[in-house]
């Protein structure tokens, strides 16, 4: 992976996750050229630093975005109103949420989102799930043509949420013909900022009312839904697979058999975090107010015995490379899926790229695998024969 800050693992996950889905090179530079001298302390005063300089660049391109449309050029504001979302959610990404400017950010963020998708025209619906008298915000990506096709229900990470993974892998799954319903659900992303859902670990809760929603969609094969999940969504789908059997597949991008392990090793230092202030962060997500708290939560959130409930196809995804999440947890999760009609595990290496956390390195690796994989499983397109 590239490491622009040797020493911040952290930080290099964000500015990778920044090129990954839409970012400039010279942009990301300019924010973090004047960061390298923060970027060892790792205190708020790095992390506030950091803020005001995404926000410097996310407001640029906003800016930048409307002279463009002013200009009725919308195909090219719509593309920098979604590099502004980019920046403001990167932006975002550092603080604690006890820090009033994170609100902002997010706010900023979501408005660049869905402008940006108006403008350029993305074939892309924001949903409400109805969910236990509230509802789940997401993102629902069409394949092309008419007709009901196949859709996964994508759920988020322990700090990802929809608008990242449309980013990343939209484009690809429309490409084969297949529906994505990205899901902001309990404990990430909008739900958790602006709807104050917190995480838990039943999630096929959640899932079964994406499915249900789904099931209502004339352009939605209800013979042909799956889910998927990045990161802690490695733990997140294939729990919504073992209990709800209307899924025909299961995605892990990036396994977790174990989050209370991981809680452990990253109180240990034996990994690294994805998100400054890891402790505070996971009592956001889980709704808690100490870490002791936190640990009642998490050590539910384990795959044991939950794995040989799955009797879908799944595919887990990993890196060898992985210093969030060690690829014992993919192999174990492989292990004992073994009523799974269908079962592979694919592990990204060194040499060939893809190899770090949920491929941070080279996400079009994975994206492409997973894309392909479900297209087979779900009846998805397949390339066009070239004639000759």
């Amino acid at each position: 992976m590239f490491e622009y800050f040797p020493q911040n693992y952290t930080w290099n996950l964000a500015f990778m996750s920044g090129m990954n889905r839409g970012g400039a090179l010279g942009d990301l530079d300019e924010a973090c050229r004047s960061l390298k001298a923060h970027a060892e302390r790792r205190d708020a005063l790095a992390q506030q630093a950091w803020y005001e300089s995404f926000m410097k660049i996310a407001e640029r391109s906003e800016a930048l975005a409307r002279r463009d449309e002013e200009a009725g050029n919308l195909f090219s504001a719509g593309r920098k109103y979604v590099r502004a979302g980019v920046y403001y959610l990167l932006a975002e990404r550092m603080p604690s949420h006890k820090n009033p400017g994170k609100a902002v950010a997010y706010r900023k963020a979501l408005a660049a989102y869905d402008k940006g998708y108006r403008l350029r025209g993305d074939p892309v619906e924001r949903v409400d799930i109805p969910f236990k008298g509230i509802s789940l915000p997401a993102l629902f990506s069409k394949a092309p043509g008419s007709g009901r096709a196949p859709c996964v229900v994508h759920f988020d990470g322990f700090d990802i949420t929809k608008e990242l993974i449309y980013g990343a892998a939209a484009e690809e799954y429309r490409r084969r013909g297949i529906s994505l319903l990205i899901v902001d659900h309990p404990g990430v992303g909008e739900a958790l900022r602006l709807r104050g859902l917190a995480g838990s670990h039943d999630t096929e809760v959640p899932a079964a009312a994406c499915v249900d929603y789904l099931e209502t969609r004339p352009d939605v094969d209800p013979q042909r839904i799956g889910v998927a999940g990045v990161s802690l969504g490695g733990y997140y789908a294939p729990r919504a697979a073992a209990f709800e059997k209307r899924f025909k597949c299961c995605v892990c991008w990036g396994a977790l058999y174990d989050f209370d392990e991981i809680m452990e090793n990253r109180a240990a230092n034996r990994s690294e975090p994805s998100v400054p202030g890891h402790d505070d962060h996971a009592q956001w997500v889980f709704g808690r107010q100490s870490v002791e708290e936190v640990r009642e939560v998490t050590r539910r959130l384990t795959l044991k015995d939950v794995m040989d409930k799955i009797t879908c196809p799944i595919l887990i995804v990993h890196g060898e490379n992985d210093r969030q999440i060690p690829l014992k947890h993919a192999e174990r999760t492989y292990q004992e899926a073994v009523n799974s009609q269908l079962r592979e595990l694919k592990v990204f290496t060194l040499s060939e790229g893809g190899a770090e956390h949920c491929a941070a390195d080279d996400n079009a690796l994975a994206v492409d695998y997973m894309a392909d994989w479900v297209a087979k499983v779900l009846g998805g397109k397949r390339a066009p024969v070239l004639s000759r």
